[in-house]
């Protein structure tokens, strides 16, 4: 006899499960995410709050030939357990395990990788299209939720798919949720549905009634369906999806798993489009969830008794962006916030309660954020957008074309530069020095700690221009501390690196002497050395701070620049460690293509340097796995020993 439900044979023990069996599952699989993210970290609200929509999924379809496509993919845990992957979550979002969202190398039951917002239904379209030229037949479901239907990119595939008529089912999961609370007309018109009490029990009579007529009732109730369709838009003000052009179902308890399986019954044998509208609770199940879904929408290893996190909180870089902004804006009130649906994750959310007003939250946007921010800029206000870096990358066009050609002053402000960690391939921020460098008029700065944020925060709202600055997940080190600054005078005969309050200033330096924490377009040079210099970028300052310390040990003197200032960039102090140094080495948290270190070989090969030796250390031409940010630095090379071996081998190479 097997101890538990989850021990069956999935997904196919699902299809001869008893009704009471089908509820003890969902009772279950909740026990189970909330035992195993627990100690791995993980997305729990979102996960708990779709069992029963997962369970009548893969209970109603055939995976894999029926394709079920989860938008964002955070919500994909339940899939994962009931296609067989229940063993492996020890291993969730943890190196060479299995990925906390769908990744078709991982199973054939994820018929399609996600991690941004508001895809599933254009590929679903996709899907169908493809179906139905060469001849298949199987059923296209998209999972989507309210937050994801904020995105633009949702919208154009309702409109796509309405025209064509072809035949698949949107899943509209409702939660009221995104990250933070869903916002804009999106939002209140499907609260609007949910509150259509009447209409629900109107369609309900209306059906038993008429069906009810003996021999003819079928008839005359496909007979009125227009006349139901009027009465629908009468009671239900604004039902948008039957106007473009879906039958629209709903709305219905979405943890009530044998409404959820009627519901997608009907669907599926529905010859066009269907949208099915599921009411549910983000964090159903697990009281800690179901009162701050925000902080378990994503969350580390945490105490399943308590919900208290295991890892003591720390001073990141989030949270030196919201202090030094609310700074700056009680002096300026031409300074406002903009994010796209992640206040609390940007920092922002001390913000937007202090200055509500000065706060929009334009849902999973962030194209429209870009643009609407550039609407502002004009208008006289000086915007920032705070956005995470993997996901400003939906936004190229309008950084280039609404923001950087009218040279608007728009401070990006790039949370998660860089390595994230466990969110993996899709979150990674890898990817911006390469899309942003090259565009003209564009500032682009990344600090080494938090003073420096800060420091060029207030320095990108006194331009008058487009400026962004990109810095990492987590906390930042402290430069500032005494401790520091002798740590620098015992590896080097600079001894001008001076200390600096946690909020410093930019430009002149302050009456007692210190340089100032930060000078636009210059290089800070922190450690002299005769073999070789690293310039490194942002968060690596910290990385070649030890490599230094280790290739000391080994009887070499390396130099350390921290090169705050990317565009624009200290030529002049380039150009003469270029005449100094044999070797110079480039340090970044970015793909290499694009990046930094090739902005530094074009310069040697411009000045005609061709003596001097270039090492460019960032990660390489491939999507980096998910995994522990260390384990990540160290699996590549880039962690400190593994910077400090690769440049041994450079300086002690011949040719």
């Amino acid at each position: 006899m097997k101890k538990s439900l989850l021990d069956c044979k999935f997904p196919e023990a699902l299809k001869t499960m008893t009704d009471t069996e089908l509820e003890l599952l969902c009772y279950e699989i909740r026990s189970f995410l909330i035992e195993k993210v627990a100690k791995t970290g993980g997305h729990l609200a979102s996960n708990l709050g779709v069992v029963e929509l997962a369970v009548a999924l893969h209970r109603v379809f055939d995976s894999p030939k029926d394709k079920i496509i989860w938008d964002v993919g955070h919500q994909a845990y339940v899939h994962k357990i009931l296609t067989g992957r229940a063993d492996k979550f020890d291993s969730l979002r943890q190196l060479d395990g299995i990925s906390g969202f769908p990744k078709s190398e991982e199973s054939e039951h994820d018929v399609y990788n996600t991690g941004h917002s508001s895809t599933s239904i254009s590929a679903a379209s996709g899907f169908a299209a493809a179906r139905d030229l060469t001849g298949d037949d199987y059923n296209v479901v998209a999972v989507i939720g309210d937050g994801a239907l904020t995105g633009g990119l949702a919208y154009e595939a309702l409109n796509n798919i309405g025209d064509s008529n072809s035949r698949m089912i949107v899943l509209l999961n409702d939660n009221g949720m995104s990250i933070s609370a869903n916002t804009g007309s999106v939002s209140k018109h499907l609260r609007r549905l949910r509150m259509s009490k009447k209409y629900i029990d109107f369609k309900k009579q209306v059906k038993k009634t008429i069906k009810g007529i003996p021999s003819v009732g079928e008839g005359i109730f496909q007979g009125i369906e227009h006349i139901r369709d009027t009465v629908k838009f009468a009671i239900v003000d604004g039902a948008i999806f039957e106007a473009l052009g879906f039958k629209y179902i709903g709305p219905i308890n979405g943890h009530d798993v044998f409404d959820v399986m009627e519901a997608l019954q009907l669907a599926k044998d529905f010859d066009g489009p269907v949208l099915i509208h599921a009411i549910t609770e983000k964090g159903k199940g697990y009281k800690n969830a179901e009162i701050n879904p925000n902080k378990f929408h994503g969350i580390g290893p945490f105490n399943p008794m308590t919900g208290a996190e295991l890892k003591p909180a720390s001073i990141t870089y989030s949270k030196i962006f919201s202090k030094k902004l609310i700074q700056l804006a009680e002096k300026n009130p031409k300074i406002v916030a903009v994010c796209a649906a992640m206040t609390d994750g940007t920092g922002l959310d001390k913000f937007a309660a202090r200055y509500p007003d000065r706060t929009f939250d334009v849902g999973i946007a962030e194209a429209h954020a870009v643009t609407f921010a550039a609407g502002m800029a004009r208008g006289g206000l000086h915007p920032v957008v705070a956005v995470y870096s993997a996901f400003l990358q939906r936004a190229y066009d309008n950084i280039i074309e609404d923001v950087c050609l009218q040279k608007l002053p728009v401070v990006f402000a790039i949370d998660r530069a860089g390595i994230v960690g466990n969110d993996g391939e899709t979150h990674h921020g890898l990817f911006d020095l390469s899309y942003l460098l090259h565009i003209p008029g564009l500032t682009v700065l990344a600090p080494k700690d938090g003073a420096e944020l800060a420091a060029m925060l207030e320095y990108a709202f006194s331009l008058d221009a487009p400026c962004a600055i990109r810095y990492p997940r987590g906390s930042s080190p402290d430069f500032s501390s005494s401790e520091a600054f002798e740590s620098f005078a015992s590896l080097s005969n600079y001894d001008n690196y001076g200390t600096f309050g946690t909020f410093g200033t930019f430009g002149n330096s302050e009456s007692d002497g210190k340089p100032p924490v930060f000078e636009p377009g210059k290089a800070q040079q922190l450690i002299e050395g005769t073999d070789a210099e690293i310039w490194a970028v942002g968060k690596m300052v910290e990385t070649g701070i030890e490599a230094v310390r280790i290739l000391k040990s080994h009887g070499y003197r390396a130099g350390l620049v921290n090169v705050a200032s990317l565009k624009p960039f200290d030529e002049e102090k380039f150009l003469k460690a270029a005449d100094n140094y044999k070797k110079i080495i480039t340090l970044e948290d970015n793909v290499a293509e694009g990046g930094f270190g090739e902005k530094i070989a074009a310069l040697l090969q411009k000045h005609s340097k061709t003596k001097t030796g270039l090492l460019a250390l960032a990660w390489p031409d491939r999507f980096i796995e998910h995994g522990a940010g260390d384990l990540l630095f160290e699996r590549y090379r880039l962690d400190p020993e593994g910077v400090a071996e690769r440049i041994r081998e450079f300086i002690e190479r011949k040719a």
